[in-house]
């Protein structure tokens, strides 16, 4: 499987997911999942901005990921798939996706969350899509950085890990 990481991350591209993933990893591409993102050019520019050149990004709604998953999964480089909620990840999972763990990276503060571990606050829908994707079989664990302990979705639900 080409997709080594499958993040849920509200900050989509940034230097974490960028250089604190990327390199580790040798990530040659990122396919961010945002419905409203892949329809604005003037966004999608700004996120191009944020990866080297060497890492190509891609634009997908929920319907055109689905759609090209297979693809992604299929290259020979390996790859990140980046959601900014909890509820898109749900609807790839939803939808068909092959998706066997989803790592939950940095859900921030915001006045309607929880908080869980210092990177990860959740409101009670969010908590629902991530013991959801959870139901499907599918792996959910909470980690900021590849070098960081993994932590459980039932420890992330009752605020323990890091």
């Amino acid at each position: 499987m080409a997709i080594e990481v499958y993040r849920v991350d509200d900050r989509l591209v940034h230097g974490q997911v960028v250089v604190g993933w990327g390199q580790p990893l040798r990530l040659a591409f990122v396919v961010l999942v945002d419905d409203e993102v892949a329809a604005s050019e003037w966004e999608q520019d700004l996120y191009r901005m944020g990866v080297p050149p060497e890492m190509r990004i891609h634009f997908e709604t929920v319907a055109s990921a689905l759609a090209r998953l297979p693809e992604y999964q299929q290259m020979t480089q390996p790859g990140l798939l980046l959601t900014g909620d909890t509820a898109t990840m749900r609807r790839l999972v939803e939808g068909g996706a092959a998706i066997v763990r989803v790592n939950i990276g940095g859900v921030h503060h915001r006045a309607d969350r929880l908080p869980r571990l210092r990177y990860v606050f959740l409101t009670p829908g969010e908590e629902a899509d991530l013991k959801a994707i959870a139901a499907r079989g599918i792996e959910v664990t909470a980690q900021d950085l590849p070098s960081a302990s993994v932590v459980s979705l039932a420890d992330v639900l009752v605020g323990h890990g890091e």
